[in-house]
């Protein structure tokens, strides 16, 4: 390192190794951001298709004068999410969200989310049914694996027993 007077900047020369430690450092941080990115991403996305499940299966269950309608509602719902918001809403993936929201009933989610905050339930008007009582945010955290690992486990379990013993495997 030289030292210069008056108005000469000094230059400091570049360690190789601190360099280097710095550029991991750095490229460590930015890949666990992204991967957090991804995660909450990721469930956000889950517990939209919970809801989505929710909305359709509470619609079916609306009453007689809607009942005339079941049988096109998945079909007619696929063809208008698709126009508005592109591929991933087939009348199977819709059908896979409503028995997402069947498997995983709004008391399972109340309950997991009250061991996480006791706070959040006890918040909420009583009057309330417990699917009304969550945001996006809140049921976000009560998924912790991915979409793609909730339909697998949809798909290949033959319980709810069998469902809860791959979900705790797959967490963990």
């Amino acid at each position: 390192m030289t030292q210069k007077t008056g108005k000469e900047i000094e230059i400091k020369r570049i360690d190789h190794q601190d360099y280097t430690g710095l550029l991991t450092g750095v490229s460590d941080l930015l890949e666990q951001a992204r991967y957090a990115a991804a995660r909450s991403v990721n469930a956000v996305i889950t517990a939209t298709y919970w809801e989505i499940g929710r909305r359709i299966v509470e619609y079916e269950q609306g009453g007689d004068i809607r009942a005339e309608y079941k049988a096109g509602l998945l079909g007619r719902l696929s063809k208008d999410l698709t126009s508005r918001f592109g591929r991933g809403f087939s009348v199977d993936n819709l059908e896979t969200m409503r028995l997402f929201y069947k498997a995983y009933p709004p008391e399972r989610i109340s309950e997991t989310l009250s061991r996480k905050s006791d706070a959040l339930l006890s918040s909420t008007s009583k009057s309330e049914t417990p699917s009304r009582k969550f945001n996006l945010s809140d049921l976000s955290g009560a998924f912790p694996l991915s979409w793609s690992h909730y339909v697998q486990l949809l798909r290949r379990s033959r319980s709810a027993e069998a469902r809860a013993f791959y979900e705790t495997e797959a967490a963990g």
